[in-house]
């Protein structure tokens, strides 16, 4: 075939440091369009961004020269630089260095959008860790509830 032809969606979870609550709603927004900037300078999509105030859910398109692991290093080394200069009260803010990402069929996207635009409903009822363990669990990832 003389061209790469991809469909690359993930959803991508991580947390920050501790789980601490440093994502505070005045720079959420802000945050999500911040790292849709980064995931775009690496060829990349945002197509949706949500989460709490200790987590981001991201919904990605990736290219196809950049692993999840190089692309996560980049999103959280540049969102939390951004965060220490535009905000610097938040001068102890930092990701935890683990991450979940798992793969999204086109059919799905709609789905795991609207998940994500609703995670402070969600959390409501749920917290962080208990949803991740769902969300491991649903893709038959074993794991230990004490590194959650």
């Amino acid at each position: 075939m003389p061209q790469t032809f991809t469909n690359l969606d993930y959803h991508v979870i991580f947390s920050t440091h501790e789980r601490r609550p440093y994502i505070t709603p005045d720079i959420r927004e802000r945050l999500y369009e911040y790292i849709g900037g980064i995931l775009k300078n690496e060829q990349c999509v945002l197509l949706a961004a949500g989460g709490t105030t200790d987590h981001v859910h991201l919904l990605i398109s990736t290219h196809t020269q950049i692993t999840m692991a190089d692309l996560m290093r980049t999103v959280k080394a540049k969102s939390s630089k951004w965060i220490h200069e535009a905000y610097p009260a938040k001068r102890e803010f930092r990701w935890q260095s683990g991450y979940g990402a798992f793969t999204v069929s086109r059919s799905h996207r709609g789905r795991i959008r609207k998940y994500i635009k609703e995670q402070e409903e969600h959390h409501k009822r749920l917290s962080s860790r208990e949803e991740l363990a769902a969300i491991l669990e649903k893709c038959g990832i074993q794991f230990n509830h004490k590194y959650l």
